[in-house]
């Protein structure tokens, strides 16, 4: 008798398995998001510029998008909990590491290594290991483990934004990073890889009649990136991923710089969270019901109508509406990216695909906010970064277009089970 059905008041685990992907990710991206907030302390601690400040959130994003290319494969190879722990362990170094640099470069290095390759470990084979989990509810099951990440930068930011208030920023990332380090890895031990180590298929469906399961082995990674599909979708998440993060880092300096209170800045930071929550758990189950290849569409031309709003907004209402919306489509992208995956190529080797289709996310994050802060230092304004990020996503938005018009009925993986 199989783990799910031995009992009819014993819960399915791959739920518990979710839970372990969102602790994952609000930890992980939780810690990352928080970067806003510390910006004016080590624009101010080191003499540097915006732009140089703002190179070490790229540095580490490109890491973390970057590493899923190394840690997706050895996670199909080896099993996602190993590399889910590792990744919590480093994320937690890297931040106390940062709270003892004695320069930009130390931040660098141990933001960019740590936290970057921390992330980079943990969140694409925690996210592999939740699509093999899930067949019927995919799309719910996860938005609600990257709901992580809303949830995080909700909470995790003000945290910070107090912590730095009290005990300076040094002492902030001590304090972030024991925190990783504890909870981070205490929930990274509920990963495991496939529900077939535990007698059932996905959705907790009998092993034996799930055909739909052993289907869904799919294609290899060599076969997935060959494909136009992988090519399409590579193409629209790098050219979304230009301006996707400007916003985690600058919101908080532009509305500073706008007469707004820090205090209340960092409230803005929060309404992303608020939205991106809200997107993850909504969209993501909107997204199995209405199509997800149509539903990525709309939230790259939805985050492109948030940045509008953020062109035109200088005081905290107007700001706090375009966080709030910006919030709630970048959560949907991310919800119901993995599941397209996998409805694409299947589960076979779900974790190095997205790995590999995460490197473009990488390549946007590590030019976008950097590029933005070194804007602002030639300019002093946000608006060249705002309208490339607004064009950025109606080009992602074109390429999703065109693939819809391309996809033959009955084509993808999931539709022939």
């Amino acid at each position: 008798m199989n783990d799910s059905t031995a009992s009819g008041h014993r819960m399915f685990y791959g739920w518990f398995v979710v839970a372990g992907a969102f602790a994952i990710c609000l930890v992980g991206f939780g810690s990352a998001y928080t970067f806003s907030v510390f910006v004016e302390s080590l624009q101010r601690n080191f003499a540097a510029s915006r732009g140089s400040v703002s190179l070490v959130f790229s540095l580490a994003g490109f890491l973390y998008f970057s590493f899923g290319i190394v840690s997706g494969p050895l996670a199909d190879r080896w099993g996602s909990r190993p590399l889910a722990v590792l990744g919590m362990i480093l994320v937690g170094l890297g931040l106390v590491s940062a709270g003892m640099a004695r320069s930009l470069t130390e931040v660098y290095v141990a933001y960019g290594l740590g936290v970057g390759l921390g992330v980079g470990c943990s969140y694409v084979p925690a996210l592999g290991a939740v699509q093999r989990w899930f067949v019927r509810r995919r799309g719910f099951a996860t938005g609600l483990a990257v709901s992580g990440i809303g949830v995080g930068t909700l909470v995790m930011t003000p945290l910070a934004e107090f912590l730095i208030a009290t005990l300076g920023w040094r002492m902030a990332y001590l304090v972030l990073g024991g925190f990783a380090i504890v909870v981070g890895v205490g929930m990274a031990l509920l990963i495991e890889n496939d529900p077939r180590d535990r007698g059932a298929g996905p959705d907790g469906d009998p092993i034996l009649s799930s055909a739909r399961f052993r289907r869904s082995q799919g294609l290899s990674v060599k076969d997935a990136i060959k494909s136009g599909r992988f090519v399409g979708l590579y193409a629209a998440c790098l050219m979304c991923s230009f301006g996707l993060f400007v916003p985690f880092v600058h919101l908080v300096p532009y509305a500073a710089g706008h007469g707004i209170a820090q205090s209340s800045a960092v409230l803005l930071l929060g309404m992303i969270g608020v939205g991106s929550t809200a997107g993850r758990f909504v969209l993501g189950g909107v997204a199995d019901r209405i199509g997800r290849q149509f539903s990525l569409l709309i939230m790259f031309v939805g985050m492109a109508l948030a940045l509008v709003v953020w062109e035109f907004s200088t005081a905290f209402l107007g700001l706090a509406i375009f966080a709030f919306v910006y919030g709630t489509f970048y959560g949907g992208f991310v919800a119901i990216l993995p599941a397209l995956v996998m409805d694409y190529f299947g589960g076979r080797s779900i974790s190095g695909v997205i790995g590999i289709l995460y490197t473009s996310v990488a390549f946007g994050t590590l030019i976008g906010p950097s590029a933005a802060g070194f804007a602002f230092d030639l300019t002093h304004s946000y608006t060249l970064p705002i309208l490339g990020s607004i064009c950025a996503n109606l080009v992602a938005a074109g390429i999703m277009l065109g693939m819809l018009k391309m996809t033959v009925p009955g084509s993808s993986l999931e539709e022939q089970k």
